[in-house]
């Protein structure tokens, strides 16, 4: 028997931007009658009889995948990456029997387990325990199966203390870490996985990672989906990219995966980053010298230059704060530096409308190589605008090695940092 568990032949998914129907009666019963007898949808044809239909409406209509052919064998963990509105939450959608592809077809041979939106079907006014029970039954577990495995689920969660108070008492990290808990301990042939690590603290990451690597161990199959690179390359045994709805590379080695998509980001132009998130809006952020000038070409890393942001504020807000996640080239966060890091008295004002921050990186610092500037704002002890894990306002740019002050240092050294440190005498031990 063949141990392809995914097959995948020409898959391709359109969506209709705007209204759902065709725009006429007619149109829409011939869509359903055409659906009911399985057959493809015949607007979406490009034939003489409807050509002039299909130029008329092709701005009115998006792809979000297009001919995909793809395998994925029992026991393989597959990544999948790509930017953001590349197709990867698409295909594991149809993978998972949540929508049904425009063209094509995907063959799956096993039971399927999905952690794609962790937490949907919990109810506000029923326990953590209610709504275990009640998720599980979702999910597709058997309500033996969830009592048999309910003691290992509350410990995974670590929400022991609140398990009969309600859910809606809960902090969002809680409902994460419940509604993971649950997903996780399904026995699937196949579990697909969609940026489970965009949420959630340090701890908890950890224990996604190693539930999943426990999976792949025991041979079932993974489908991963991440912006974590690291994770990507640490969990896979394969991967592939996509990029604007087609297979771009794979299935390879991971890090080839990866490589090819941090290669095409620093090749991609420079793009406007504006994004509006409630009374805040994004507006630019760049790489300057110390006069503001944007630097476009590889910084050297013996010279100073600056990370700045540019945003809009609709109202002063003191609880507000903004700053930036420096990736390295596998996506690993080397540091994040906050606008609030000096509180107080050493923070620069922000104020109401237009702000213009900038933060000093000091020369000597990065190797050089290929990094990320991720944008973070919030406020503090509430809501979260822009998280540079799940959006994409992740800005690329290049470090040189400059001539340097010695000799001996002519070349890159390992490490992400390359910073030049003060070496001194030390001075005689004191007498004992």
């Amino acid at each position: 028997m063949s141990d392809v568990v995914i097959q995948i032949e020409g898959l391709s998914k359109q969506y209709r931007l705007g209204e759902v129907s065709t725009g006429s009666l007619h149109h829409d019963l011939n869509r359903w009658w055409h659906r009911v007898r399985g057959r493809p949808d015949p607007y979406l044809k490009v034939t003489a009889e409807n050509r002039r239909e299909e130029n008329k409406r092709r701005s009115e209509y998006v792809w979000a995948l297009r001919d995909i052919h793809l395998e994925v064998r029992r026991g393989e963990a597959l990544g999948i990456i790509g930017a953001n509105g590349a197709g990867k939450s698409t295909l594991l959608k149809i993978l998972s029997r949540i929508t049904a592809p425009t063209v094509g077809e995907a063959r799956i041979r096993g039971r399927i387990g999905a952690l794609l939106e962790i937490g949907t079907g919990f109810h506000q006014d029923l326990t953590g325990r209610e709504n275990i029970f009640l998720n599980g039954a979702i999910l597709g577990m058997t309500r033996a199966e969830i009592r048999r495995k309910l003691d290992e689920i509350v410990e995974f969660s670590g929400c022991a203390a609140y398990l009969d108070t309600p859910v809606k008492r809960y902090s969002s990290g809680m409902v994460v870490r419940l509604g993971f808990a649950v997903a996780a301990h399904l026995e699937p042939e196949i579990l697909i996985v969609d940026e489970v690590l965009a949420v959630g603290d340090a701890e908890f990451q950890q224990k996604c990672l190693g539930k999943m690597s426990d999976v792949a161990s025991r041979g079932r199959t993974v489908l991963f989906v991440s912006h974590n690179l690291s994770a990507i390359q640490q969990l896979c045994s394969s991967a592939v990219l996509l990029r604007a709805g087609r297979l771009s590379c794979g299935p390879c080695d991971p890090a080839t995966a990866v490589q090819t998509y941090l290669r095409h980001a620093r090749a991609m132009p420079a793009r406007s980053v504006r994004l509006r998130r409630g009374n805040f809006e994004l507006e630019s952020v760049l790489v300057t010298d110390a006069d503001g000038r944007q630097l476009t070409a590889p910084v050297p890393h013996d010279e100073t230059h600056f990370v700045e942001i540019a945003f809009r504020l609709d109202s002063e807000d003191p609880a507000f704060c903004i700053g930036y996640e420096l990736f390295d080239r596998n996506g690993e966060v080397l540091f994040v530096s906050m606008s609030s890091d000096a509180g107080p008295q050493g923070s620069p004002p922000i104020s109401s409308g237009p702000n213009r921050l900038r933060c000093r990186l000091p020369a000597y610092l990065l190797n050089e190589g290929e990094y990320q500037i991720g944008v973070i704002a919030y406020y503090h002890g509430a809501t979260c605008l822009v998280n540079p894990h799940k959006d994409d306002v992740r800005i690329p740019f290049s470090v040189r090695l400059g001539p340097g002050r010695s000799p001996y240092w002519n070349r890159r050294r390992l490490g992400a940092l390359a910073p030049l440190l003060t070496w001194e005498r030390a001075p005689d031990a004191p007498a004992t």
